[in-house]
């Protein structure tokens, strides 16, 4: 095989690589709605193919992980290339947790499917809203190598964090006025904890998306951190 036959067949197992997460995405995506759509509807048939479902992620996490590997022995990759794919290992990673954080919903709603209905909590929707929008752009990011889209995804973040800790001292409020509702609200507490977990997913893809394009970090504010002694944390590679 040529230098220049070599290279083309390197791009198109990169590109097959990307195509492959986006399909993981989109499945880590539906699993989250679907799951929502079981607690909303109060739909146990739902709920069970939230569960039944999750081995398809760990098939495909598994399938990314080889490819991945298969790149790096035989092709020896540089720079970003390497980047992207070490990258790729980690989010598949993270969407396959994405599924397990929507079985656990489903889970807590087989319990909340079999207690008296609650009041409608706009805030649990809203961020599921957020959670699987954020899971979505930060896959467009990674696809496109697009830095700066990553950066708003990670601003996002802060959004389902504050609507968390607000469902928190609701669920707390109708705790103490009736004890009846502490099962219940502690359910919900777990499907609200949750969603602020795939958020938090969501985010890490981000960060790597940021790290893949700049050489840069930016997990835990390192970034910022770093710029208050004059320097940066690129690797100068790119």
């Amino acid at each position: 095989m040529s230098p220049m036959t070599g290279m083309r067949h390197f791009h198109e197992e990169l590109a097959k690589l990307k195509s492959r997460l986006l399909e993981m995405s989109n499945l880590a995506e539906h699993q989250v709605r679907l799951a929502m759509e079981a607690l909303l509807e109060r739909d146990l048939a739902k709920a069970k193919l939230v569960i039944e479902s999750d081995s398809e992620l760990d098939r495909i996490e598994i399938e990314v992980d080889h490819a991945c590997i298969h790149l790096l022995a035989l092709q020896q990759p540089l720079a970003r290339d390497l980047r992207l794919i070490t990258m790729a290992m980690k989010i598949s990673n993270d969407l396959e947790r994405v599924g397990d954080h929507a079985v656990n919903i489903a889970q807590a709603v087989s319990f909340l499917a079999q207690q008296p209905p609650m009041a409608h909590f706009p805030e649990i929707e809203e961020m599921a809203r957020l959670a699987r929008e954020m899971l979505s752009d930060a896959l467009d990011d990674f696809v496109r190598a697009d830095a700066r889209g990553a950066r708003e995804v990670c601003r996002s973040d802060d959004k389902v964090d504050a609507l968390h800790e607000s469902l928190f001292r609701i669920l707390l409020t109708h705790m103490m006025e009736d004890p009846r509702r502490i099962g219940p609200s502690m359910n919900l507490f777990i499907v609200s904890r949750n969603l602020e977990r795939v958020a938090d997913l969501a985010t890490n893809i981000a960060e790597d998306v940021v790290y893949m394009v700049e050489g840069r970090t930016i997990k835990h504010h390192a970034e910022d951190g770093f710029a208050e002694f004059g320097g940066n944390l690129s690797s100068g590679v790119r």
